[in-house]
């Protein structure tokens, strides 16, 4: 493996070259593949209520068992209103989750019925889809330095 920045031969992959510092990654392996905005959306969904329901019930407990007694710390107040103050901001990141993945549906809506007009018109042969999930990113001088030889330099007389 060549580095990209200096050019040196004879590099390991996931290892800093041994000229200029600069990290070298193994392209041989796949790229990581991005999740889709919808299974964003469902975790950001999922957690929130996760969230709202926990935050709830700690301060309903802490309520319960320590709240209204001569003894109880403020600091145990404080705690449980944090833990509402944290339900109520996970309730609104709920509410606009889901009017994201509304926003989302509608737009994937008109963006098949956009393609649905393209793809009636006829236009011969059309492209295979490509296949990105094996892709792997050419390097920059893998296959370009091979032929360059260090040449003795011969003196001028």
């Amino acid at each position: 493996m060549f580095c990209p920045k200096c050019g040196k031969a004879d590099q390991s992959a996931e290892t800093y070259c041994r000229q200029c510092g600069t990290f070298l990654p193994d392209l041989s392996k796949p790229a990581k593949r991005e999740s889709p905005p919808e299974e964003n959306i469902k975790v950001n969904t999922v957690l929130s209520m996760m969230t709202v329901i926990v935050s709830f019930t700690l301060a309903i407990l802490l309520y319960i068992f320590l709240g209204f007694r001569e003894t109880t710390h403020p600091l145990i107040y404080a705690t449980a209103g944090l833990l509402i103050a944290m339900g109520a901001w996970h309730i609104q990141t709920f509410i606009r989750a889901r009017r994201l993945k509304r926003q989302w549906k509608r737009r994937v809506g008109q963006t098949e019925n956009e393609l649905g007009v393209i793809g009636s018109v006829t236009s011969g042969k059309q492209l295979e889809t490509p296949d990105f999930e094996n892709m792997v990113p050419a390097s920059v001088t893998d296959h370009t330095t091979r032929h360059l030889v260090e040449k003795p330099r011969s003196s001028q007389t």
